[in-house]
Parts: C-alpha cells; sequence; structure tokens
C-alpha cells in the first residue's frame, strides 16, 4: 500500500500552476460573488482567493448584502459574463431565500461556469462531453 503526501502532492500542483500561468499574457481571473454573512462561506471564498493569489490567478471577491434583490445579483452577474479579464465566476451557495439559485446559475456563461452546475454544464457531464470539470 502506498501512502499519499496529500500536503506535498498539492504544493506542486499549485506550484506547476503558477509556472504555467507565468507563461499566459495575462493571469486567469476568477470572481466569486457572496451573498450574506455566512461564516463558513467567507472562510470558504477566503480560501479560494487565498489560493488564486497563490497561483497567480486575478481573484476578485464581491460581498453583497443579504438584502440585495435578485435583479441586482442578476446584473452582477451579467456584468461579470461581459468582463474579459474575468474567465470563471462562481455564486456561492446557499443564497439567501428571496432569490432563485437556479435562475442566478443559469445566468453564469456556461464557458465561465466554475462550479458546473447550469444545465449546460451538467448536460455535458452527464454525456461525457468537453468542457471545464468542476473540481468536485
Amino acid at each position: 500500500m502506498k501512502v499519499i503526501d496529500g500536503k506535498t502532492l498539492a504544493q506542486n500542483l499549485r506550484k506547476n500552476i503558477a509556472n504555467e500561468v507565468k507563461q499566459y499574457s495575462r493571469p486567469p481571473g476568477l470572481a466569486v460573488i457572496l451573498v450574506g454573512d455566512d461564516q463558513a462561506s467567507q472562510v470558504y471564498v477566503r480560501n479560494k482567493s487565498r489560493a488564486c493569489v497563490e497561483v497567480g490567478f486575478y481573484s476578485d471577491q464581491i460581498h453583497k448584502s443579504a438584502n440585495i434583490t435578485e435583479e441586482e445579483l442578476l446584473s452582477e452577474v451579467c456584468r461579470l459574463n461581459e468582463n474579459p479579464t474575468i474567465d470563471g465566476i462562481l455564486v456561492q451557495l446557499p443564497l439567501p431565500s428571496h432569490i432563485d439559485s437556479n435562475k442566478i446559475i443559469e445566468a453564469i456563461t456556461p464557458e465561465k461556469d466554475v462550479d458546473g452546475f447550469s444545465s449546460e454544464n451538467v448536460g455535458k457531464l452527464s454525456q461525457n462531453k468537453p468542457f471545464i470539470s468542476p473540481c468536485t
């Protein structure tokens, strides 16, 4: 039986990604939208941001009040869809109950859907078609 050192493996993977990113004309950009003040979500988003910085990605954390309207959140997603410096969008779930999570997820351009939650990307995953695979 072989024991895998997960920390060393992750460290090497991050180093390889950082070296690859240096070859790009611009750093890849990830936007994470966090709605509300959920502590666990804040830690999760902060860790994503740190990982981005570590490998040379541009990271944009967008914190919105739990009072944001669905329309305002959709508008934010559309703005990020059109932003050429943002290559991936992640909306941290869960969202407040007055917002339709599916509607927000479907508004993310499939090519920028980091979680792979949109119906188009779920379909591609189920049919083993190429797309940006989610990490989980």
